[in-house]
């Protein structure tokens, strides 16, 4: 076996940097209904696909996991939620679009959540230019796998759909 000195480049050295960020999606539903958002022909990696609100953690500005979620979706759907204990973890990666990364990647871990909405009244105005959304829906439970789903979250719509009925 070859020897490496300490602090030497190894075979790790070259591959491209990896971050890890943390997200949380919110499972809303009423009266039978789950609450969909649509991501915008303007969305970089997924437009026009549906999936559930929820977003990437302020790791500086965040107070915790449920002050996340909460900010996430009054940010994308303007909704009040009470929280709920998560229900799947998932992964996936994606294209580091920032100006420092060179070829770098995004891995997001996440945590879906069932949350019960306090207000029912679906508003865009606190939605930042990042979020690409420009429309939702509350979907009856039995027409949730017939949108065209962001396909990293198709499992997870799986896993949730029984829990919901």
């Amino acid at each position: 076996m070859p020897s490496v000195e300490t602090g030497s480049p190894g075979p790790r050295t070259a591959s491209p940097p990896v971050r890890l960020q943390f997200a949380q999606k919110a499972f809303i539903t009423a009266e039978g209904r789950l609450l969909m958002v649509r991501k915008a022909a303007s969305d970089p990696f997924q437009p026009g696909r549906w999936e559930v609100p929820g977003g990437r953690l302020d790791v500086g500005g965040d107070l915790d996991l449920d002050d996340h979620i909460r900010r996430e979706v009054w940010e994308e759907v303007g909704l009040k939620i009470e929280p709920g204990p998560p229900f799947h973890l998932w992964q996936w990666f994606m294209e580091d679009r920032s100006p420092d990364a060179a070829g770098g990647r995004v891995r997001v871990v996440a945590a879906a959540r069932r949350c019960r909405p306090l207000t029912l009244d679906v508003a865009f105005g606190n939605q930042d230019e990042s979020d690409h959304l420009d429309g939702c829906a509350w979907v009856p439970l039995d027409e949730v796998c017939s949108y065209p789903l962001i396909p990293s979250l198709r499992p997870v719509v799986r896993a949730f759909l029984p829990l919901a009925r």
